[in-house]
């Protein structure tokens, strides 16, 4: 176990090493940066910033001092912002992080209730509701599902805020806080629980349609056991299994597809941050966060082989 951990772990500093590469010298090599694009600064002046903040080095030295700063914990310095851009995530990535954990819990909840059920009845009626709104789900943008849900529950109905965080002027404090938080972030994680369930109930359902046909599954029935333990005890932790994998995807998944609808609801998280600095080409803020959407991922892959292990006896790590 600690063998296979510590060989993990050096093929994910591999890869991060290489993700890295890839990311500066996709931003770097881009044409324009922050200070080209400024319209409102001489020659002089472009000259003088670019000297300030390294931008007249050669790239591949550039690299190395970005890689060096970075292994460090240091990941830049945001030209839009004048801040550096560890604090900036810091202010802004918990906000995401609620929306994401909490979109994420929904999401799976209702895919394996939803997927459980509707592999139990096969071709019922519940099923073929359960594959049109699957594929509905699928093929609906997010910014229409946004502004339709802020037209027909905020606007039009009155029962939540269009957008932000919390109340403009409030001093709530406590619970009264924790409140109006939740009424804020209700639409946008509706609308991410939404998106985002009807690939994981076709995932489930069709894991369910494998297993339950399996002949473990017969013996635990023939054996008289009822329909409901069948399922859930013994069905449903088989068909888990290859969502595992899913798992560690999940959160670099919705940090990804949050940035849309956080702009949308006006939400104060990283991807207000990442279309804001996209549009006035902030490279290091932009590196930044790909960069941490690259480490989120090399370690939810990490918790997936680890969590195989926990949820499956048989597989055994070297």
């Amino acid at each position: 176990m600690t063998s296979y951990f510590l060989k993990r772990v050096f093929y994910m500093a591999l890869t991060l090493f290489g993700a890295s590469i890839l990311i500066f010298f996709l931003y770097a090599l881009t044409p324009g940066d922050f200070v080209d694009t400024s319209p409102k600064l001489t020659a002089e002046r472009k000259l003088e910033l670019k000297a300030m903040y390294g931008l007249d080095k050669p790239v591949v030295e550039r690299y190395f001092i970005w890689m060096k700063n970075a292994l460090q914990g240091d990941f830049g310095y945001s030209l839009q912002y004048q801040q550096p851009v560890m604090s900036l995530l810091n202010d802004y990535i918990w906000n995401s992080f609620l929306l994401a954990i909490t979109s994420t819990f929904f999401t799976w909840l209702i895919a394996i209730s939803i997927g459980v059920l509707s592999a139990a009845r096969q071709h019922s009626w519940f099923d073929a509701l359960v594959t049109i709104g699957v594929f509905a789900a699928m093929s609906l943008p997010v910014f229409f599902v946004g502004l339709l849900f802020i037209k027909m529950f905020a606007v039009d109905a009155k029962l939540f805020p269009a957008g932000g965080m919390m109340t403009i002027g409030s001093k709530e404090t406590g619970l009264a806080y924790a409140w109006d938080v939740v009424q804020h972030m209700l639409l946008p994680v509706a609308v991410l629980t939404l998106l985002s369930v009807g690939t994981l109930t076709r995932y489930f359902r069709t894991n369910m349609l494998e297993v339950i046909q399996q002949d473990f599954v017969r013996t635990a029935r023939a054996k008289g056991l009822k329909e409901k333990v069948v399922l859930h005890k013994h069905a449903l932790r088989n068909a888990l299994l290859p969502a595992i994998t899913l798992l560690g995807f999940e959160l670099p998944a919705l940090f990804g597809g949050a940035i849309i609808t956080e702009k949308i609801f006006n939400w104060p998280g990283v991807g207000q941050l990442y279309m804001q600095a996209f549009s006035v080409r902030d490279y290091p803020l932009l590196m930044g966060f790909t960069m941490f959407l690259a480490i989120l991922t090399v370690i939810g892959n990490l918790s997936a082989d680890l969590l195989y292990r926990v949820a499956d006896p048989r597989v055994r790590l070297k």
